[in-house]
Formats: C-alpha cells, structure tokens, sequence
C-alpha cells in the first residue's frame, strides 16, 4: 500500500459519491411522496385477476411508484394486506427496485456507452419477476407462506368484505319483505367485532400506545409498531392536511437519506478498495470467465445491499474488467434479493418463502445472464 494508491481509492470514492448521490435524494423524495400522498387502494380494484396478467402488471406498477428495495417491502405488504391478488404484489416487490424511472436514468446515465446493458436489466428485471409471480400463483392461499401478523390482517379485510356483501344483499331483502332488521344489525356486529378497535380521542384506530391491533371476534393482539408503522402510514395520515403531509416527508426524507447515504458511503468503499488494493490478475481472472464472474457479482450485491437508484454507478466501476452478464446479474439481482432486502421480507413472509423467492431469483438471473455471456458478448 502506498500512497499513490490511497489517492487512487479516495478520489474513485469521491466520484462514485458524487455521481451517486442526486440519484439517491431523488429516490427518497419519491419514496416519501408515494407514502404520504399517493392512496394505492384506488389502484386495487383495477388489478387484473389473471395470474400471469396479474403478475405482469404488479412488475410494471414500479413506473407508477418509483421506490427502491427499501420502499418496494412496504408497499408491497400494503397492497397484500388490502386484498391485492399475491401475483400482483410479488411482481411488484421484486421487479419496483428496477422497473421505475429513476432507475432508468440512473442507469442510463451510468452506462450511456453500453445502452443495451440498460435495456436488457430492464427486460430481464420485469421476466425474472413476472416469471416468479406467477409461479407463486399456484398457491391459491398465501397466508400460509405470510408473517402471522399480515396472513391476520388479510384475513380480517376478506370477513369485512364479505360482511359488507351478506348485509347488501340481506339489506335488499329487507327491503322487500323477505329479511328482517335484526339479521343486518347481527353482520354489522360481526364486521366490527374483526376488523375494529377501541378508540381514544387522541389516538388513531390502527396506532394505540404502541399497539397494532387487529382481532377476530373481538381478539386484540399486541404487536411492536415499529414493524408495521410504515405499511399502515400512508391509510393514518390519508385526510391530514397538506402542512401536515409534508412535515412528514420532510422528516422521512432526511431519515431515509441518512440510512441509505450510509449504506452508499460503504459500498462506494468497497467499490474502490476493490479496483485499487485487489490484484489486478486476480480480477482479470475472476471477472472474465463467463460461470465465475456472474457468481461473483451476484455474491457482490447480496453482501453490499447497495440502494438501486445508485448501484449502477457501483457497478460501472467494474464494467473495464468484468464481463456484460457479470454487470447485468448485479444489477438485476442486486435489487431483488440481498441482505437487507432479506430482513425487510421476513417482515412480510416467512423463512421458507423468502429462500424460495431467492432461489428462483437466483437461477433466472444465473440463466439469463450466462446466455449473455456465452450468445451476446
């Protein structure tokens, strides 16, 4: 080590920082609007029932809610726990971190001499994801495979939903002589007894005094807020008024930058003690086999967990001694399954299912990149 090689590293640090940083701000800012200001529950009832169809749109929603791995966990248990076919949400969780704006122009900004790299991470970002959808469709009821605490909450909005459904149709028979009143107070009664909780003038019925209650005939149960405080946010702070909504983002925003720009100032250490203090013919030797090099990057980005809306700067810094599909894997299954983005999931499913999300992941990215390597070059 010298020093001559310390302000190699330092100034290949800085120029990733620089360049990645406008990226990451902007991502959060999204991230926050989406959360504070955009009510994704209007969207649900337009979510085709098809798996395959459901699967495909889930993975294209990212261009409408433009969050990276770290925002994609929230939504995506949001839109599970409102009802959204499971097809739609796994597309959703697995192809937003790629499939949005922002991850496209930062990508392209990256990499604006190699365009193909930007279209096909694009294009197999959105296969691997509708692929892994509708494999997961196959299990009609993804409760078993849920957290007990989301697979509780979808099961008391399909109790609500099918009280509101009997009391219509009792409510018209009523109306014609054929029910009574006493009927629908009964369902009006149940459908509070699952999905209700009790009130205090000072508090909101989904947040208590650290509680997150959520019961069946009248069940409470005591669940840590801080695992579910931002999937239930966005229906807590709907009809506040717009000063509110932006202190909020204001305060999320500096929060998730300060989280994330740590998460950035590592990878971007590593990125550049890797090009400078690693041998060079150990990198030539590693990155230019088309098996090795792919294997290797895609263990690169499950350790580093860098945000998406910055990793293809990280990824550039290898483009010179590592072959395209080695680029490609990292950047396409970086943002699906790494090791932050595996915590985040077991907020939402449990062990086996997430093992299972990456190992499919992980097959259709080793498959496809290697075509990449051995047929396009």
């Amino acid at each position: 080590m010298n020093w001559n090689q310390l302000n190699s590293a330092f100034t290949l640090f800085l120029s990733l920082l620089v360049e990645a940083v406008p990226f990451l701000l902007l991502g959060v800012l999204f991230s926050g609007i989406l959360l504070f200001f955009i009510d994704e529950r209007k969207l649900i009832r337009l979510m085709p029932k098809h798996p395959l169809l459901g699967a495909l749109v889930g993975s294209c929603i990212g261009f409408l809610f433009p969050v990276c791995e770290c925002g994609n966990v929230p939504v995506a248990r949001r839109l599970l726990m409102q009802g959204v076919p499971s097809p739609v949400a796994i597309g959703f969780l697995l192809a937003a971190p790629t499939i949005n704006p922002i991850v496209f122009w930062a990508t392209w900004t990256a990499f604006r001499d190699q365009p193909e790299i930007v279209f096909m991470r694009v294009g197999f970002s959105l296969a691997i994801a509708t692929i892994i959808g509708w494999v997961f469709s196959v299990q009609k009821d993804l409760r078993p495979f849920l957290q007990p605490v989301v697979a509780r909450a979808i099961t008391a909005r399909r109790q609500e939903a099918g009280g509101r459904r009997q009391e219509a149709g009792d409510g018209e028979a009523a109306r014609s002589g054929e029910a009574g009143n006493a009927s629908i107070q009964n369902l009006k009664l149940k459908t509070q007894n699952a999905y209700s909780t009790p009130q205090s003038p000072t508090s909101n019925p989904l947040l208590q005094s650290g509680t997150y209650w959520l019961g069946n005939a009248g069940q409470s149960e005591r669940v840590d807020v801080a695992e579910l405080q931002a999937s239930m946010l966005s229906a807590t702070v709907a009809h506040k008024p717009l000063s509110y909504k932006l202190g909020l983002l204001l305060e999320n925003t500096v929060q998730e930058f300060r989280e994330l720009g740590g998460v950035l100032v590592l990878g971007s250490a590593i990125a550049a003690i890797l090009q400078v203090f690693v041998p060079r013919d150990l990198i030539l030797g590693l990155g230019q086999s088309p098996v090795t090099s792919i294997l290797a990057m895609m263990l690169l980005a499950t350790v580093v967990s860098i945000c998406s809306t910055v990793d293809s700067f990280f990824a550039l810094a290898f483009a010179s001694t590592f072959t395209t599909g080695s680029l490609l894997a990292f950047l396409v299954f970086g943002p699906m399954i790494d090791l932050k983005g595996i915590g985040l999931m077991l907020s939402i499913f449990k062990p086996r299912a997430v093992f299972y999300l990456f190992a499919l992941a992980a097959m259709l990215t080793f498959v496809l990149t290697l075509f990449v390597n051995l047929y396009v070059g």
